[in-house]
């Protein structure tokens, strides 16, 4: 069969509408394919609808798109989502509900088929008070029915093409689009009420958490004075937000323990807690740690790699030493505060996480960032909700329970039962001031229970040398307060032997051969310190 050429008929106005049905037709079909990939890839109907009626206008041509749900309790169709030319009738829309059985609407929920109404103002099932409340004057319209499992969910609507009406092109196309939308639509309000009865399970578990505190405390942490009742209180607190924390405290106060326990206190307890010194890695290894990276990204990446923000999903990322993150890794901390988004290194994509951020520093975090050496901007996000852990020297009340503590664990570490403090050794632990603060006093004990032999208690002979003339004396001219120290001392003595009489029970030999003492000395303690 021959063909003859085409004669040239661009320029007719007959092949001008054809040219513009094929293109209209290929912007349809790249449409329907950009949607169904958002489908698939978006649950939140807050992203899905403003694309859907956003796409729907442009490639119809038209001047407004809307959905219209239907409220079933109240019998009401509502403007969610609106994507107009001005903005003032955009808004006027979203606060509008009319009953649901008015309008071309209406028609179309009552018998469930497409319409296409080419003059709105002839039309008697056309409901006018919509364009009498907004000033928008609707010329044309093409609705159909967004037909889910459940039923019809809504109509979606496009209203006055430029230039003329719609065809039936278009209500075929935008019938067709309407039976994706219904089910995205209906998919995405289901997840949003699985998504919200997990936050209310959440809560839920966070609320029975924070009880548990509140009956129980924290039981890996010690304390009994007003300083650290003060820390428990925070600690509660913060676990009940999702605030940024900053833990500050001297080394080995235990800025770890208090991250942990607001993390397991919080909602967020199922999840993981990971934690990164940030001053013991060089810039390039603390980024591909805390970001990720991918394989090539550097030498010896030989695979693609999780960051510790990622592998904290849902749970906490602790920051210790924070303030010596270099400059330009605490810019790209930041980013990641701001926008929930890591980068892997050797990677242009960003990745949304969730990990909350709990901080620590040794030093004074407001005075390092006021001598220009941390961002203003990341120092207000970290420290939104400070907690200062009191050094040791500052809570010597503590000091028998935490000694007794290390004491146990340290005779299991070992399998050396070790019977307990003779009182000079206890005088010499409430005596020293503990630079080194909880760490310094657990790593006494450890070397305390090595050299001590099985079934004795721990004498001052087995503590080291340093405990009998502590640093950082008095001056020579400081007046020395002879009387507080006393009363520290007694309290020390009273708290421990109450300790070790609740360990064996209230039985008085026992707890007196674990002091060092006899059964006489230890029951005039016990009328000193009128304890039973």
């Amino acid at each position: 069969m021959h063909l003859a050429p085409l004669p040239a008929w661009t320029g007719r106005p007959g092949w001008a509408r054809h040219e513009a049905v094929q293109a209209s037709g290929a912007g349809r079909l790249e449409l329907l394919y950009e949607l169904g990939c958002a489908f698939a890839a978006r649950l939140d109907l807050e992203e899905l609808a403003p694309l859907i009626i956003t796409k729907c206008r442009e490639v119809l041509d038209a001047e407004g798109a809307s959905l219209l749900l239907l409220d079933p309790a109240r019998g009401e169709l509502y403007f969610p989502y609106v994507a107009e030319e001005r903005a003032e009738v955009a808004e006027r829309l979203l606060r509008l509900r009319f009953p649901a059985e008015q309008g071309i609407a209406g028609e179309v929920l009552r018998t469930a088929r497409a319409l296409r109404v080419d003059d709105a103002s002839r039309d008697p099932r056309f409901y006018p008070a919509i364009d009498r409340d907004t000033g928008f004057t609707t010329r044309s319209l093409l609705s159909a029915p967004l037909t889910s499992r459940q039923g019809i969910i809504g109509v979606i609507q496009v209203v006055n093409r430029h230039g003329g009406t719609f065809d039936d092109d278009d209500l075929a196309f935008l019938e067709a689009l309407a039976g994706g939308v219904a089910v995205a639509i209906e998919n995405a309000q289901l997840y949003a009420r699985v998504r919200a009865a997990q936050e209310g399970l959440l809560a839920e578990v966070g609320a029975l958490r924070r009880d548990l505190v509140r009956r129980e405390g924290f039981p890996e942490m010690v304390g009994s004075g007003p300083r650290m009742a003060e820390v428990f209180r925070l600690m509660e607190s913060a676990a009940a937000s999702p605030i940024g924390v900053l833990v500050e405290g001297d080394t080995g106060t235990g800025k770890e323990l208090v991250a942990r326990g607001i993390h397991a206190a919080s909602a967020r307890a199922g999840a993981p807690f990971v934690a990164i010194n940030c001053a013991a890695l060089p810039e390039a290894l603390l980024e591909s740690e805390l970001f990720g990276h991918r394989r090539g990204a550097f030498t010896g990446a030989t695979r693609d790699q999780r960051g510790l923000f990622e592998a904290a999903a849902g749970g906490t990322i602790f920051l210790d030493e924070v303030s010596e993150m270099p400059a330009s890794m605490q810019a790209k901390l930041l980013r990641v505060l701001q926008d929930g988004e890591v980068v892997p290194l050797g990677d242009t994509r960003s990745r949304r996480v969730d990990a909350r951020v709990i901080s620590a520093t040794n030093r004074d975090l407001a005075a390092v960032m006021r001598r220009g050496e941390f961002r203003e901007d990341l120092y207000y996000r970290l420290s939104a909700f400070p907690i200062h852990l009191p050094p040791l020297r500052e809570r010597v009340e503590d000091i028998p329970v935490l000694a007794a503590r290390f004491l146990a664990a340290a005779s299991a570490r070992n399998g050396k039962p070790v019977a307990g403090f003779a009182p000079a050794a206890l005088d010499l632990l409430a005596r020293f001031p503990w630079p080194g603060n909880v760490r310094e006093l657990q790593n006494e004990i450890d070397r305390a229970v090595a050299l001590a032999q099985s079934g004795e208690v721990i004498r001052p002979e087995h503590l080291s040398a340093k405990l009998s003339s502590p640093e950082g004396p008095p001056p020579p001219d400081a007046p020395l307060d002879t009387s507080a120290l006393r009363e520290a001392r007694a309290a020390f003595e009273a708290r421990h032997i109450a300790a070790v009489l609740h360990q064996h029970g209230g039985n008085v030999t026992h707890a007196a051969q674990a002091l060092g003492l006899s059964r006489f000395m230890l029951q005039k303690k016990m009328r000193e310190y009128r304890l039973r």
